[in-house]
């Protein structure tokens, strides 16, 4: 079983997310620290749950700061209304995870560790989450994302203490090959980011797709290159019945570039994977509503529990996207389920108990009652606000839900992403 560390420093209201800032972590009391056998610090706990987030405020994936940051800050709230964890209020606190190099995301995880946070819900990016985790594992603080979705991290050398509250792509892989051999094209194109994220990624489409029948060709691009052309060049020179895209939000440009070459949505099937936002029509041509029109995509599913969106929008009203605030609210509520099942607020316990607390017991959708079946000695089955987590003992869900989408400003030019279906694939 995996194992991990859960650390919380003070609580930070939405508009000082907003701006970035430390949301008065200074005030997180230190936890007691003892000495590994190799000198490295262990975290003991201090008994009070301590909890930081390493979470987008810049960046190409700085729209899921948002959702995400308000996820955790919600999740806080419920704790500590319903008690907080061992008689004590969970404290948060974090920063700016960027992008690049991660040079952003490692110091904010080094202010983190040093505060001593029992543990880090984040990054939302895969690549970056390659970046800290080492860091984050020799301070044997547990590390729970709310959007990594690379295979990498499935088998990561990682002490138990690495978890994420949503599946990896290796279970999305078939549903963009059945999603694209379904609409008839077998000569396809898979243009993707050079980065960890993207090439395990297209590698598991391309498998299935080849495996489905069809000719696959890989165009790999730098995620940093401010021009696409050449790119795009090499994409239309195999002559494509259909493209999958696999960016974040550089996407925009290789979509406008693409449509400049004749590769567009009206001569090829394209298919946006990963990414799903309805700004990007007006971005690419502010004019012309229906110019990605027919573009679809498969992206990780959010709840359709209106009432847990409704209360994210509530609580930070300039809140345009949802995405991944359900997972990383869920990252928060079963970190503080397994210390309050483990009876201690250090990372060692937290690992320990993460896993047990997510299946095989009493179904409870909140914490609050969660916790009132601990209190009473039952095992517990947290049904998460992004759905079950039922974590595989490589701590991660072994189901993954997608939606598959389609642009379609003819129909609704202000809000032209449309939902057509929402499928599960399994381990």
């Amino acid at each position: 079983m995996r194992g991990h560390a859960s650390a919380l420093a003070a609580l930070l209201i939405a508009s000082a997310a907003a701006c970035g800032g430390d949301g008065g972590a200074d005030t997180a009391p230190a936890a007691r620290e003892t000495q590994q056998d190799d000198g490295a610090a262990v975290n003991t706990g201090d008994g009070t749950l301590s909890i930081g987030y390493v979470l987008p405020q810049s960046g190409q994936l700085a729209y899921l700061g948002p959702p995400t940051i308000s996820g955790a800050e919600l999740a806080v709230q419920d704790v500590n209304a319903a008690g907080g964890v061992l008689g004590e209020e969970v404290q948060l606190s974090g920063g700016d995870e960027g992008d690049g190099d991660g040079t952003i995301a490692k110091q904010t995880t080094d202010r983190l560790l040093a505060r001593g946070v029992d543990a880090i819900v984040g990054t939302t990016a895969s690549a970056i989450a390659l970046t800290i985790i080492d860091e984050v594992k020799s301070a044997g603080v547990v590390m729970c994302s709310p959007a990594n979705t690379s295979p990498t991290l499935t088998t990561y050398p990682d002490d138990g203490l690495y978890f994420r509250t949503v599946a990896s792509d290796g279970l999305q892989g078939p549903v963009v090959s059945d999603l694209v051999t379904g609409d008839g094209y077998a000569s396809v194109v898979v243009l993707v980011r050079a980065d960890d994220y993207g090439e395990n990624l297209a590698e598991n489409v391309a498998r299935e797709l080849e495996e489905s029948g069809a000719q696959v060709d890989t165009v790999t691009y730098d995620p940093a290159t401010q021009s696409f052309d050449a790119d795009v060049d090499k994409v239309a020179s195999f002559s494509p019945e259909a493209v999958v895209l696999i960016s974040f939000d550089e996407g925009v440009r290789a979509l406008s570039t693409m449509i400049e070459r004749g590769l567009g949505p009206d001569d090829v099937g394209i298919y946006w994977i990963g990414y799903a936002n309805p700004s990007a029509p007006k971005r690419v041509d502010p004019d012309d509503p229906t110019v990605l029109d027919g573009v679809q995509g498969t992206v990780a599913s959010y709840p359709s529990d209106e009432p847990f969106l409704e209360r994210v929008k509530e609580y930070r009203s300039d809140i345009e996207d949802t995405s991944f605030a359900a997972h990383s609210y869920d990252c928060v509520v079963a970190i503080a389920l397994a210390a309050l099942q483990g009876g201690a607020d250090d990372p060692a316990t937290i690992a320990e108990n993460l896993v047990a607390v997510t299946r095989d017991g009493t179904e409870c959708e909140s914490f609050e009652d969660c916790s009132k079946l601990l209190d009473d000695g039952e095992d517990i089955d947290y049904q998460g606000a992004a759905g079950p987590l039922d974590f595989t003992d490589a701590g991660e869900p072994s189901a993954g839900t997608y939606d598959i989408w389609e642009y379609d400003g003819a129909a609704n030019p202000d809000d032209p992403l449309r939902v057509l279906d929402t499928v599960t694939a399994s381990s």
